[in-house]
């Protein structure tokens, strides 16, 4: 399948889903995003899910095609051609965001995102926060756009609006035993 986004050749790729049964989803490298059919993300097993957390976590150091401005129109359903529809959801108290066709077919989300939903990532509280202040750092990278984040003027991406968030070990580690 071709990525909506930059047009690259998506990789299918299979994993293990509840029952036995195989979630084939498509993921695009070059852009970093996945495409999941109806409910495919759902139907993933936890130690698939585990499985495209590593193929992610093996690409943080990638190169990344930019993603589009936010002014851009959003790219069109692989399967129908319908333009995707921004979407914005929650997972327990985690914010993500995703691109959806409004036929169904299926959604566009990207590795950050997958992970926000997944809890994989969380947002910082704000005792971290202020832990962080107290060790003198002052700028650390968002993990959704990249770009840098000043503490000393808040918790939040001036570029893009995100969360400060970090990457949750236990939850990772609580997957691994299943």
């Amino acid at each position: 399948m071709t990525c909506p986004q930059c047009a690259s050749e998506m990789e299918g790729m299979t994993f293990d889903g509840h029952l036995g049964q195989p979630v084939a989803i498509d993921m695009c490298r070059a852009c970093q995003v996945l495409w999941f059919d109806p409910r495919e993300d759902l139907r993933l097993a936890p130690a698939s899910t585990l499985k495209v957390f590593q193929i992610i976590a093996g690409q943080a150091r990638s190169a990344v095609v930019p993603q589009p401005a936010a002014t851009a129109p959003a790219p069109a359903c692989p399967r129908c051609g319908l333009r995707l529809l921004h979407t914005h959801d929650q997972q327990h108290a985690t914010k993500f965001e995703y691109l959806r066709c409004a036929r169904g077919h299926g959604r566009l989300i990207t590795y950050v995102n997958f992970l926000l939903e997944k809890d994989f990532i969380r947002p910082l509280s704000p005792e971290q926060i202020e832990e962080l202040r107290q060790r003198k750092i002052q700028v650390i990278s968002c993990s959704k756009c990249g770009a840098p984040v000043d503490l000393t003027h808040g918790a939040t991406c001036a570029h893009c609006g995100a969360s400060l968030s970090m990457l949750d070990v236990s939850r990772m580690a609580g997957l691994e035993s299943l």
